[in-house]
């Protein structure tokens, strides 16, 4: 052989196949209607099992369920207790005001009660039981109405030192002007 080939004779050569490119033999896909391999057997494994991870799940749900009514229960029942304690049974709130019908430096004693659901206002101009006025509200209706407490509030109204009477129940207020020596219902607008 000669010590150099020229460049422009073309060599055979045999070169080893790159396994990197080449391509793996085609192997038929197993119809749907053949059993096969164990495939299906662990789906059908997996499928009777969903069940069990329920009966956990459920049985956490009505325990929530249970812990919400027997929750709502109780802190209703805590409420009524509450409201006991700090109203009483008719439920009462009292409280003194100067509202300008006062003849001296005593105070007016207000009373305000909730009788089987209709509200009263008693007043004791200047801590005076013997000039008592007595100032009928509204009805309350519904269930429970007579455990709802009826609170008094006094606001400025039009006339300097006579402050009207605001009547506070479930998220609701109704006034009474301040009408010279007594309360009035303000008129429905």
């Amino acid at each position: 052989m000669p010590a150099l080939a020229p460049k422009s004779a073309v060599r055979d050569q045999t070169v080893a196949p790159d396994v990197a490119t080449e391509v793996p033999p085609w192997i038929a896909r197993a119809s749907r209607t053949q059993p096969t391999s164990k495939l299906p057997e662990r789906r059908r494994r997996t499928l009777s099992r969903q069940p069990f991870w329920l009966l956990p799940v459920g049985l956490g749900m009505i325990l929530m369920l249970g812990i919400v009514i027997v929750g709502s229960v109780v802190l209703g029942w805590a409420q009524t207790v509450s409201d006991d304690l700090h109203y009483g049974r008719p439920r009462t709130f009292q409280m003194d005001a100067f509202v300008g019908h006062e003849t001296g430096s005593t105070p007016s004693h207000f009373i305000a009660l909730n009788l089987q659901g209709q509200i009263e206002i008693i007043e004791l101009p200047g801590g005076d039981a013997t000039h008592a006025r007595m100032y009928v509200g509204p009805h309350i209706y519904g269930p429970g109405a007579d455990l709802v407490p009826v609170t008094v509030r006094f606001v400025e109204g039009v006339q300097p030192h006579h402050p009207d009477m605001l009547i506070l129940f479930q998220n609701t207020q109704v006034v009474f002007h301040n009408a010279g020596g007594t309360f009035a219902p303000a008129p429905h607008t």
